[in-house]
């Protein structure tokens, strides 16, 4: 069984303590995390275009850059240490709902957690990159709750009958 947990700053530890309770030991575990390069994209073009070429200042996204990738890795060493076995560590870069999907391609089962509305139930408690992959995922998806989910009386009214 091949298991990949979408990591996302902020509701990662709920995916991992999902895989922990409901994935066997003897699972292939894959943590993910997916980096946009739109930042350090739009500050190298901020430097190069309002700051001028010829300036002796480091261009600012480099630093962005950098600070991603270190940030990227620490999350990646801190989901590995909670889950507590072994697991292959997954960096992609790229709009992160459809690096989603075509990471979880061949695998069993895919974990993300909600990324929309959390204090209330229905559809708008995921996001629009949390819908893109529920939506095309190509395996069976496990959708947790970052925290303690919303009571029932959150539900949405039911649409009027006609």
């Amino acid at each position: 069984m091949r298991v990949v947990v979408w990591l996302v700053e902020g509701t990662w530890p709920a995916c991992v303590d999902a895989v922990r309770g409901h994935v066997p030991g003897t699972a292939e575990v894959v943590l993910l995390h997916v980096s946009e390069p739109d930042v350090p994209g739009l500050a190298h073009g901020a430097f190069a275009g309002l700051l001028g070429r010829a300036r002796s200042e480091p261009d600012p996204g480099d630093r962005m850059e950098t600070l991603g990738s270190t940030s990227a890795a620490r999350l990646l060493d801190a989901a590995a240490q909670r889950l507590d076995r072994p697991a292959t560590r997954l960096e992609r870069a790229g709009r992160a709902e459809r690096e989603v999907v075509a990471a979880a391609a061949g695998a069993d089962l895919l974990v993300l957690a909600r990324d929309g509305d959390r204090a209330h139930l229905g559809p708008r408690s995921l996001g629009p990159a949390g819908r893109f992959v529920v939506d095309h995922a190509p395996c069976p998806v496990l959708l947790v709750w970052p925290e303690s989910p919303p009571d029932v009386a959150t539900l949405p009214p039911p649409p009027p009958h006609p």
